[in-house]
């Protein structure tokens, strides 16, 4: 189970690449689904409509939603009749919700067997699906969930499944391949496989060979779900080789991959002007939380030194750290007891804090893809927030240029003042 032990200790991915070649279950033919349109609360039909059990409507109503995301309203309906989907749709929409709810909505559970898959890139986003699953199945009587992830002895994962065999699996590749060529995980009853953050797990080839091992110990007729926020033309293909004839659910698609809700701004400083302008927005900004994102372990820890020094409430997360302590500061920082997260990359994807509302791009992200997960943090779900970039060098403009025409959004330099209204919510 996602219990208390299993909160100490998380870590990466990281294991030793081995080439791969993408094969899976048959190429597929296409019902391709465009969805135009921004963040939808105008669906007046809530979540009722999708016939969903009862008790998946309590564990709804107690986590404050009330209408479903446009990728929600998409994809629940067709999830619940078991197809098979792939989707792409912007950081905040609910993805996650999607494969929750539809596959407690079909679970029916027989005990010592696993019926659901989900498979995560990290061991923070596999510990956070889990959580998401126990909240959700709240109130429906016998069901098993458990994380399974590398970093903490195998052992104890084996006596779980062997004493309390869950009925719905979460982890990463590795952990999860390990476990099931042990013959301690049995995948020959999995009914629904899922993968979340898909092509962060098919374009690594490591990965992918791991994925494809695990998804041929599973039966041939099952429901296959792959989510994303970015799909690129050459991974689309790879996925569909794991499915049958999937609906395609591609929101607003790539060129309009904008965030509603959210301020994008960017200032040009030198690298050494950083700290003083960033110390200074945090005086005169009004913010619930806000996330920094660095482009290393030393300059994370000595940002979050300087900061702390000053007296802001700041606490860092980066992956040299043990997964005790990195999972202890995760939760500190969700729990509110620090307002101010430094972090790498490693943070940037998939993770879901309610209250964050600025983030910063202290240095610039490799790659659009990157910069789109990490302002992401900010506004989810349609709420207001506010995305600052640091643009320093050339390299850093060729960036801030190429998310511009991507997702074809104008960001403009940061105003000497900004209307609080246009990034908190209800001011």
């Amino acid at each position: 189970m996602a219990d208390n032990e299993n909160e100490a200790e998380l870590l990466d991915y990281d294991e030793e690449e081995n080439e791969a070649t993408a094969d899976g279950a048959g190429d597929a033919a296409q019902t391709k689904k465009e969805v135009k349109g921004t963040y939808v609360s105008i669906h007046s039909s809530g979540f009722r409509d999708f016939l969903l059990k009862p008790e998946l409507l309590r564990s709804i109503v107690d986590r404050g939603f009330e209408h479903p995301s446009e990728v929600q309203h998409e994809c629940i309906p067709q999830a619940i009749l078991s197809m098979d989907i792939l989707c792409q749709a912007k950081s905040g929409m609910g993805k996650t919700a999607v494969f929750v709810l539809a596959t407690l909505q079909q679970l029916e559970p027989v005990d010592g067997q696993v019926s659901v898959l989900v498979l995560a890139h990290t061991r923070e986003l596999a510990y956070q699906i889990s959580q998401d699953y126990e909240k959700f199945s709240k109130y429906i009587p016998n069901v098993k969930i458990a994380v399974f992830f590398g970093g903490m002895p195998i052992k104890k994962d084996e006596e779980v499944l062997k004493k309390n065999c869950p009925h719905i699996v979460v982890g990463t590749p590795g952990r999860i391949l390990a476990l099931a060529q042990a013959k301690a995980l049995n995948l020959k009853h999995v009914k629904h496989f899922i993968l979340d953050e898909c092509d962060k797990m098919l374009m690594a080839l490591d990965m992918r060979k791991d994925v494809q091992e695990i998804f041929r110990m599973t039966p041939h007729e099952k429901q296959v779900m792959m989510f994303s926020a970015t799909l690129s033309k050459d991974i689309r293909p790879i996925c569909k080789k794991f499915m049958q004839d999937p609906m395609e659910v591609f929101v607003d698609d790539d060129s309009k991959l904008t965030l509603h809700g959210l301020q994008q701004h960017y200032v040009k400083l030198k690298d050494n002007e950083k700290n003083r302008k960033l110390f200074e927005l945090l005086d005169v900004l009004e913010f619930n939380q806000v996330i920094i994102f660095v482009k290393s372990v030393q300059r994370c820890m000595a940002l979050a030194q300087l900061l702390v020094e000053q007296n802001f409430p700041a606490i860092a997360i980066h992956r040299a750290m043990t997964q005790e302590e990195r999972l202890s500061r995760y939760s500190q920082f969700k729990d509110f007891q620090k307002r101010i997260l430094v972090a790498t990359n490693l943070f940037g994807r998939g993770m879901d804090i309610e209250r964050v509302n600025i983030v910063f791009n202290y240095d610039m992200p490799e790659d659009s893809d990157t910069y789109l997960h990490r302002v992401a943090r900010a506004g989810r779900f349609g709420t207001k927030g506010l995305a600052i970039t640091f643009v320093s060098d050339e390299n850093d403009a060729k960036v801030l240029n190429d998310v511009q025409e991507r997702f074809e959004v104008n960001i403009t330099e940061l105003p000497d003042e900004i209307d609080i209204s246009s990034y908190i919510e209800g001011r």
